[in-house]
């Protein structure tokens, strides 16, 4: 085990939001189940505990398949660990699935870790990448061009300032490059009003923003959502958790879109076409944290849970123009 998994093993386990409501919703929890977003493992450890025949634990990061190394011989077979993307979730399944949880967003794990560079709290070096492949968020500040970052800035962290922190992130790497976590966040900090007290920070928009367009994170929700359609057997649930407004309204849109949900239509537009129901809605709001959760964990706030039950209804591309999702921002070759 590599000297980072051994660090990150050894820390107090991380707490999956939304547990107790998840497996509430879920239940009854048997037969092969999926966790798309494996991080810690506690999403998996919970679903076999639950009454999951198997679980197929998959991630993007190596890092968290490394660290489960050893203990997943406590469940004797029963827990298998693929890396992989939400897009390949069908492939990497191998047979239908009795229920997927996707967990979206950044891990505690990676948040906590400075080398990995996804947050402002400690200084670490400027990398966001959740498969630890391909480019950073250092090549994207320091190569992409200032209309490309501020559309990343607006469209994916819906902020305000997006120009004016683009154009101080162009003038200041012309005096030397953008290497760091704090270098950036000071950066962004000076371009917006001092943080009162209860505020979050004024870089947490823009990072959020960077490591979205870095891990190409919208993409790979909608082709996740559409690979779980297709990996699920009638009757299988569906569950994910979002972290922030823009994937909760994607995975909202999808769910009403997949459940026959048709538009309204008006007298400017027809109604659109009412599709075979992919997926039955468990509720018909979202459910958030309870107080005793937020409590003990305060990174719960913003976190949602939505859940829909598969139909024999057979599997199909959805149309992206329905979900809502931010305009793409291409930066890959800057």
């Amino acid at each position: 085990m590599s000297e980072l998994a051994q660090k990150s093993a050894s820390a107090a386990p991380h707490v999956p939001v939304l547990l107790a409501p998840l497996l509430e919703a879920v239940a009854p929890v048997e037969g092969l189940w999926l966790d798309g977003t494996f991080g810690a493992g506690g999403y998996a450890r919970a679903l076999l505990e639950a009454g999951a025949a198997r679980v197929i634990g998959v991630d993007r990061d190596p890092l968290a398949l490394e660290m489960a190394q050893g203990w997943i011989g406590e469940y004797a077979g029963r827990l298998t660990l693929r890396q992989g993307l939400f897009s390949e979730l069908d492939t990497l399944a191998g047979a239908p699935l009795d229920g997927v949880v996707l967990d979206l967003g950044v891990s505690s794990m990676q948040i906590d870790r400075a080398e990995r560079g996804f947050s402002f709290q400690k200084d670490g070096p400027l990398d966001m990448r959740m498969s630890q492949q391909g480019p950073s968020a250092r090549d994207l500040v320091n190569g992409a061009g200032e209309a490309v970052l501020a559309d990343i800035l607006h469209h994916y962290g819906e902020e305000r300032a997006a120009r004016r922190i683009a154009r101080a992130i162009v003038k200041a790497r012309k005096v030397q490059p953008i290497e760091t976590t704090l270098q950036l966040a000071e950066i962004v900090a000076r371009c917006l009003p001092r943080q009162k007290p209860g505020q979050s920070h004024p870089a947490t928009r823009s990072f959020q923003a960077l490591r979205i367009a870095v891990n190409d994170e919208f993409g790979e929700l909608v082709a996740g959502l559409e690979a779980a359609e297709r990996a699920l057997k009638p009757g299988g649930r569906l569950a994910v958790v979002t972290f922030h407004s823009l994937e909760d309204r994607v995975v909202k849109r999808f769910l009403k879109a997949r459940s026959g949900a048709g538009g309204g239509g008006s007298r400017h537009a027809p109604e659109a076409a009412r599709e075979a129901a992919r997926f039955r809605l468990a509720a018909k709001k979202a459910r958030g944290p309870d107080a005793a959760e937020l409590a003990a964990n305060p990174r719960a706030r913003s976190a949602r849970l939505r859940v829909a039950l598969r139909t024999e209804a057979p599997a199909g591309p959805v149309e992206r123009a329905r979900l809502g999702l931010p305009a793409q921002v291409t930066w890959g070759n800057c």
